[in-house]
């Protein structure tokens, strides 16, 4: 029987009823209540559960990134396939964070969690653990979220709703898998390219969170990006910029080109995402664009801002005074997460 990992770090599925909120959260307890609530779970594999941590997840960060990531590669040696039970507010985060980390993945990291806890009648948590446990003993060797029978790429993933089962959606990339009467495991899945690897610098950390998202606004004046650069220098090196459609910003008569130039003169690393809800930059595509291009702004193709974001974090952290190395990496498809190839599913 294949051995499964159960990594618990928060969120609403390992909540309580309100009379045991203030209940700590034990192994043992939390083992018990899996094996009581989720029988089938021990049909499927051997189930090992380990709490790292029990944070809601918008407390969730770089530090625990970079714990969970270690923690996935001391347990190479134990398990087939691991587990992780999250929040789902920063899920993509955490799911773009540890497919940059954990480099030569060979088994299944699959991240799941629920709108409502499992301790009620009526919960999605039940089918979402069965459903990761099922697919964490599967040839499936990339970070998923499965969440309402579907297994996405962790870094193609986005919260899309607060308030249904189906909580996330995959613009561009269609499911790794799907559950429903059969698994069916799509042909787009990644294999391992290199030994397995945890990708983090010597005697630093992985990430590096001086990280901020500018979002554009039709009529925002530059002199704001300016004005904040000058007021927080030093504590911002990362700049995702969320343009409009396939990377434009304002040219005329504000052009935003010039205070992208100065913060990228300043070693500030600009990297352009789209707003859109699918599609990918191009910088060179329109006259408003290629200014953003010509200030030293890197496109950042069609990852999602979740992936960006982290990715931009990482590479910041790898390559802390090389910024022609920042922008090779950035540009770099590393797993999975910007790409515009079809695919289908497979028997």
């Amino acid at each position: 029987m294949k051995r499964v990992l159960l990594l618990h770090t928060g969120g609403t599925l390992g909540m309580a009823p309100a009379s045991q909120a203030r209940a700590p959260l034990a192994p043992d307890r939390y083992q018990r209540a899996l094996g009581e609530q989720v029988p089938e779970l021990a049909k499927l594999a051997e189930v090992e559960t380990r709490i790292l941590c029990n944070l809601d997840s918008s407390d969730v960060g770089p530090d625990e990134w970079a714990a969970i990531a270690g923690e996935i590669a001391r347990a190479r040696d134990r398990a087939d396939g691991i587990v992780v039970v999250h929040g789902t507010d920063t899920m993509a985060y955490t799911a773009a964070a540890l497919s940059f980390a954990l480099r030569g993945l060979d088994r299944p990291v699959v991240l799941t969690g629920s709108q409502r806890p499992l301790g009620e009648v009526r919960t999605d948590a039940r089918r979402n653990l069965v459903d990761a446990v099922d697919l964490a003993r599967r040839p499936i060797p990339e970070v998923g979220i499965c969440f309402d029978g579907r297994l996405l790429r962790g870094n193609r993933a986005t919260k899309g709703d607060a308030w249904s089962y189906a909580a996330f959606a995959s613009p561009g990339c269609p499911p790794l898998a799907r559950l429903g009467l059969d698994v069916e495991i799509a042909d787009h899945v990644r294999a391992p390219s290199e030994p397995f690897a945890l990708s983090q610098p010597k005697g630093r950390a992985a990430f590096d969170p001086r990280v901020a998202v500018v979002h554009l606004l039709p009529g925002m004046d530059p002199r704001a990006l300016s004005s904040w650069l000058d007021a927080s220098a030093g504590e911002v090196r990362g700049i995702v910029l969320a343009a409009f459609g396939t990377g434009n910003a304002p040219l005329r008569p504000r052009p935003l080109a010039p205070a992208v130039r100065r913060a990228v003169d300043a070693g500030v690393t600009v990297l352009v995402v789209t707003q859109a809800r699918a599609g990918a930059v191009d910088l060179a595509l329109y006259e408003n664009g290629a200014a953003l291009a010509e200030a030293g702004a890197l496109s950042g193709g069609d990852m999602l801002l979740e992936a960006a974001s982290v990715k931009l974090m990482h590479a910041l952290a790898l390559f802390p005074d090389d910024a022609a190395a920042r922008a090779t990496y950035l540009a770099t498809n590393v797993a999975g997460e910007r790409s515009d190839q079809s695919h289908h599913l497979r028997d």
